[in-house]
């Protein structure tokens, strides 16, 4: 996660001036404040301030705010180029809930027909759940070392960020944190998310040992539930690959992730395909190493589910033991701000310690006083888990749009399993 203060912009949402009725909705759903314009009058958005997350384009009862990146076609002429190999890495929440874009139920899970979709599109797979399991050894190791470091008293020979560990994994909530809280840009997780972990593996594994083509023939497609994902495919810093190929003497400059589709763009590139996803085959991808994860990297689409997740593997490396309850059901729900705690000894050292967590979704309302409270030097927690979007990225801002105006609350209960 080098380089995290770029301040390099990519414009991703505007609003339609012809559309915008100047009704104020987007602005009650903005985190960062970043619409500008009087009630009656047509609003603009902030580019300084907008932190790309996409709520108030998924919110706008007319649809005035607009993705202004659209690279369907483009996805789909690297599709027709047999020099290109395009490899898509699908979020766990896009599985349950493109189906909606094809006339199913809110929350149908089509892992299935999705990997067949891809296949009849000519995609190859690189499951983003693989890597958010890769992200969860990443984060966890992290979060233990401080836990040994800092809390059971153990040397350390390498540098560690400050507790509590903020989660990296969200780009908005990182921008968000870039512009209005730098100063705790050092307590974030130093792991990259799982989209630009798969990214650099798509390019460096997967090209060289899966796919058995030349690193700057893969063109990494990432099909995400958020709108800010597609800022963060943009960044400058993101292209590990390249500089790995580089030193082991191979010339080319490339992104680790060369575009994003939502999953509103994933079910457009379908459709222009003539490929419908309740009547393809499913395929299973089964003999593919890079579609497969455990349920740790399913659950990171919920809010919670990455602390979840990070919490299993932190206690099992310190006791040695698996969590008595798999589930960890304290950081589960739709509540704003949810804690935590648990206790666990060291294997190494039989001494205890109580690991305190914080989980926060939905920067409007809740994450602010998380953050003071941090900046003060007065928080309790050893962890916190933030994502931008209200019930986690199963509401991000590239999510369908149900044009009968179903909250975020009644969507999140349509695909989170403990809602």
């Amino acid at each position: 996660m080098k380089g995290f203060q770029s301040q390099e912009l990519t414009r991703i949402i505007e609003i339609d001036r012809k559309t915008c009725k100047g009704c104020d909705s987007c602005k009650a759903f903005c985190p960062t404040d970043a619409i500008d314009g009087k009630y009656g009058a047509i609003h603009k958005i902030n580019s300084e301030k907008c932190i790309s997350c996409g709520q108030c384009l998924v919110n706008c009862p007319f649809g005035a705010p607009q993705d202004t990146v659209d690279v369907v076609d483009k996805v789909i002429d690297k599709l027709k180029n047999k020099q290109v190999t395009v490899v898509g890495t699908i979020a766990p929440a896009v599985r349950v809930a493109i189906g909606e874009e094809f006339g199913m139920e809110p929350g149908s899970l089509v892992t299935e027909k999705m990997y067949g979709a891809m296949k009849q599109a000519g995609f190859k797979v690189l499951d983003t759940n693989f890597t958010a399991d890769q992200t969860i050894m990443e984060e966890g190791m992290e979060l233990i070392a401080k836990i040994r470091h800092y809390a059971l008293g153990e040397p350390s020979e390498h540098h560690l960020g400050p507790l509590p560990q903020f989660t990296s994994c969200c780009p908005a909530w990182v921008r968000y944190a870039e512009l209005y809280y730098p100063e705790l840009l050092p307590n974030m997780s130093s792991a990259k998310s799982p989209m630009m972990m798969a990214g650099a593996l798509g390019k460096t594994y997967g090209a060289k040992e899966i796919w058995k083509v030349d690193p700057a023939s893969v063109f990494m497609v990432g099909v995400m539930p958020c709108t800010a994902k597609k800022f963060e495919a943009s960044r400058p810093e993101f292209n590990s690959a390249a500089h790995y190929w580089q030193t082991q003497g191979k010339s080319g400059s490339y992104p680790d992730i060369d575009v994003v589709l939502t999953t509103r763009d994933l079910a457009r590139l379908f459709k222009k395909l003539n490929i419908d996803i309740k009547t393809v085959a499913e395929f299973s991808d089964k003999d593919n190493p890079l579609a497969q994860y455990s349920g740790a990297g399913t659950i990171f689409a919920n809010t919670g589910g990455v602390m979840e997740a990070a919490l299993r593997t932190a206690y099992f490396v310190i006791t040695g033991k698996e969590l008595d309850v798999l589930e960890f059901k304290p950081v589960r729900g739709l509540k704003g701000v949810k804690e935590a705690s648990v206790t666990m000894k060291d294997a190494k050292t039989g001494k205890e310690v109580t690991l305190k967590v914080a989980v926060a979704h939905g920067t409007k309302e809740n994450v602010k006083p998380l953050l003071d409270e941090v900046k003060a030097g007065k928080s309790p927690y050893h962890f916190i888990e933030i994502m931008n979007c209200p019930g986690g990225c199963v509401n991000g801002g590239g999510q369908p749009i149900n044009p009968m105006g179903t909250s975020w609350l009644d969507k999140a209960k349509a695909v989170l399993p403990w809602s």
